[in-house]
């Protein structure tokens, strides 16, 4: 299948960007040359049409599995690390609507006062509205220890 030039070959699509994307020649943190790129470039997509949803990582801000490592309770390393991912939301739907481009920030966790709660539905509707959706706190669990069946399963 060929497209033409500034057609979209798809009518919806996920994005996933790495919260290191972020970083442009910064140490940590966000690059505001770098956002307002990555910015620029979501706005295009959209204005062809394209309906965009956006998984962005945290790892520019927080590195939790470090801190795990270190002795710091997993579970709460995972959610510091989803908290970052909702900063890094909220800076590029900050920036989506600097250009023009409608953005709603939802997120795994219920933090109901800088973003929405995430609702498959809700998200299919800003989409379909021409919002980008932009995922925060990723899927909303944490890690756990495998589970393991007991030494003596295969027996039975």
């Amino acid at each position: 299948m060929t497209t033409q030039p500034g057609t979209a070959r798809y009518r919806r699509i996920l994005v996933k960007l790495s919260g290191e994307a972020l970083l442009g020649n910064e140490d940590y943190g966000i690059d505001p040359v770098i956002l307002k790129r990555i910015a620029g470039e979501i706005r295009d997509l959209t204005q062809m049409g394209v309906q965009v949803a956006i998984v962005l990582g945290g790892g520019n801000i927080f590195r939790g599995a470090g801190l795990a490592r270190a002795g710091m309770d997993r579970v709460t390393a995972d959610h510091m690390g989803m908290l970052a991912t909702v900063i890094n939301a909220l800076a590029l739907q900050d920036a989506l609507e600097s250009l023009g481009t409608y953005a709603r920030v939802m997120s795994a966790l219920r933090i109901n006062e800088v973003c929405e709660d995430y609702i498959r539905r809700r998200a299919v509707r800003h989409l379909e509205k021409g919002r980008v959706v932009i995922f925060g706190a990723g899927p909303g669990t944490l890690s756990l220890p495998p589970i393991r069946p007991p030494a003596c399963a295969p027996s039975r």
